[in-house]
């Protein structure tokens, strides 16, 4: 016997009166319960202050920078001013937008030690209702609300949200449970395909397929490879193509409207050093086994995550694959075969791409490197998890009250052990200069953070960037070092005493992060040496002459080094829009168009339906 599938109806004309003020409340306490439980995992940052993870001080770093940019007019921006120490890089070309936005959004409104916290509940919360909702196709209200409850709470969730300060992940994971519910919602099972196709899912696909490229690139392709396995599941399970056809439409609507970001931050990857990135070994797929260990020091670190995550991956694939057991033994499976069977399958396949054994498939399928971890597979578990294991405990029947007592028992105990692991596991403690106030003071000061070394100019190197840098400086060489490395210091750091620059000059005011100009006289031809990094966007003109950034000397640091006349400068610097940024709009205006054009044919297809 399976539990009842939900079946969304159109209401009837006259068949049955608007919902009881009560019936409302009802339908709202399965949501609210999913809230509070989020609330509840952002405790430990309420009572211990705000866990600074792995990449918690590039995304603060990043959240100061919108806004600065915003509050100068700038509603998208393209260049983090903060980074490498005020010489900036161009992070908001490549690192998608959702999750810069809300956080400077977020700090536009609240104070900037509630912002990751918020963010987090906000993150929390989506994960938790998103899975609800794909929950409530195979599920009554009560245990749907408890698969929600267990997926936010399930760990990796918690672990992206306290040890790894994934916000761009954590911020697009609610997508995921989305994507698998509206690819195997069927309204009209026995339409002919396209009417079954477009069933009016297509475009909440589409918009889930855009909110994962948008929020985290690893999650987007993810994402799409999650679709097209379960479309052609779902194809074989409905004896249809609907499924596939569905997927396609909504995947090329979908990643038309990530255009505006995609098209500029794929052109111009080689502007970049991004293959940084691919070479890491700790970002290698090869490094990141389930319970892989290595000789190398440098993967030290790694491997301690890797020990964690694992532990924490093994445990929520055995929890969905013995829910599934139970399930099958107590013949309480969610939903008809076509719905359970491709949900009981993707733990066992997410199992399978943590061994070596699955290397084949990495190395075979196009893109599929740039997931970079296994494990990040694990947040298409969670849903699924979290619908197995409320059916498994879920009383059925004619039950007695010592049974609902000890399964609301089991519940409160699951969350009560998950609460303390993530206090005493996932909440790392924030060192003085990464904690909100210190990051804060940082870049109020002017001092800026350090760079991203995928995001430097090729054949550069970052690391060599001096603090405390004039915005331009004079030199007859423009290959000249700025700075020195002092013993124990992370950075080189410039002080006038070094005599290497023959005069010093300001960026004249008002100057925003995209647009700086500098007037000044100088003593003597030679090079002006800008607290700028390379980056072919930027426009260069010494007075009125354009200086184009590709002919003007390399050097090791990255920084602008532009040639000048003696005399009276007027230098300006003036970020420009390039042809694949205009290329990007123009394609995300079309997918616009499209998918209000799918809009308008769902809604007819669903009203032939009903005629």
């Amino acid at each position: 016997m399976s539990l009842p599938p939900v079946h969304s109806q159109e209401p009837s004309p006259g068949a049955s009166p608007a919902p009881v003020p009560s019936d409302r409340l009802r339908r709202l306490a399965g949501p609210a319960i999913v809230v509070f439980v989020a609330a509840l995992a952002c405790v430990p940052q309420l009572v211990q202050g705000t866990s600074c993870g792995h990449d918690f001080d590039f995304h603060l770093a990043t959240w100061f920078d919108a806004l600065a940019s915003w509050r100068h007019g700038i509603p998208y921006p393209h260049w983090a001013a903060s980074s490498n120490f005020g010489a900036g890089e161009p992070r908001f070309v490549f690192y998608p937008p959702i999750s810069w936005m809300l956080g400077a959004a977020l700090g536009l409104l609240l104070p900037w030690q509630l912002v990751p916290i918020v963010l987090t509940f906000l993150s929390l919360a989506a994960i938790g209702l998103a899975s609800r909702a794909l929950a409530r196709l195979v599920l009554p209200p009560g245990p749907a609300t408890l698969a929600g409850c267990v997926a936010l709470a399930s760990g990796y969730a918690l672990f992206n949200a306290y040890t790894r300060s994934a916000f761009g992940e954590m911020t697009g994971s609610f997508a995921i449970p989305l994507v698998l519910l509206f690819l195997l919602r069927d309204r009209h099972p026995s339409a002919p395909l396209l009417r079954r196709a477009l069933d009016g899912s297509a475009v909440p696909l589409a918009l889930a397929i855009a909110a994962t490229w948008l929020s985290d690139v690893p999650l987007g392709v993810l994402a799409c490879y999650l679709l097209a396995a379960m479309a052609l599941a779902a194809a074989i399970l409905w004896h249809s193509w609907a499924p596939v056809l569905r997927a396609a439409v909504s995947t090329a609507v979908g990643l038309g409207l990530t255009a505006l970001y995609l098209v500029p931050a794929v052109v111009q990857q080689r502007w970049i050093d991004v293959q940084q990135v691919t070479d890491d070994p700790t970002l290698k797929v090869e490094n990141s086994w389930i319970f892989a260990r290595h000789a190398n020091p440098l993967l030290a670190f790694h491997d301690s995550v890797l020990k964690s995550v694992s532990r924490l991956g093994l445990c929520m694939v055995l929890v969905a694959l013995a829910a599934v057991y139970v399930c099958w033994r107590r013949k309480t499976l969610p939903g008809p075969r076509r719905l359970w069977i491709p949900l009981a399958c993707i733990a066992p396949v997410v199992l399978l791409l943590q061994l070596p054994i699955s290397l084949p498939i990495w190395a075979l399928l196009p893109k599929l490197r740039y997931v970079q971890f296994p494990w990040r597979w694990l947040v298409a578990v969670q849903a699924p998890m979290g619908i197995f294991f409320a059916a498994a405990l879920w009383p059925t029947g004619i039950t007695t009250r010592w049974r609902r007592i000890a399964a609301l028992a089991s519940c409160v105990l699951f969350f009560a052990v998950s609460a303390r692991m993530v206090t005493r596991t996932f909440v790392s403690e924030c060192a003085p200069n990464e904690a909100v106030p210190g990051m804060f003071s940082f870049f109020r000061s002017g001092l800026g953070f350090a760079g991203a070394y995928e995001y430097e100019p090729p054949g550069a190197d970052d690391e060599l960037v001096a603090m405390h840098l004039p915005f331009a400086c004079l030199s007859p060489d423009p290959r000249l070092p700025l700075g020195r490395l002092s013993p124990g210091a992370e950075a080189p750091a410039w002080s006038p005493a070094q005599g290497s620059c023959q005069a010093t000059y300001d960026a004249a005011q008002p100057s925003s992060p995209e647009q700086l100009r500098l007037q000044a006289v100088t003593p003597r031809a030679g090079y002006l040496i800008l607290r700028l990094l390379r980056y072919p966007a930027w426009q260069i003109r010494v007075n009125g002459q354009l200086s184009p950034v590709a002919l003007l000397p390399q050097r090791d640091d990255g920084l602008v080094a532009v040639p000048v006349p003696q005399g009276p400068v007027t230098l300006t610097a003036r970020w420009t829009t390039t042809r694949d940024s205009l290329i990007g709009r123009w394609l995300s205006t079309l997918a616009i168009m499209l998918l209000v054009a799918l809009w308008f044919l769902e809604r007819k297809q669903a009203q032939a339906h009903l005629s």
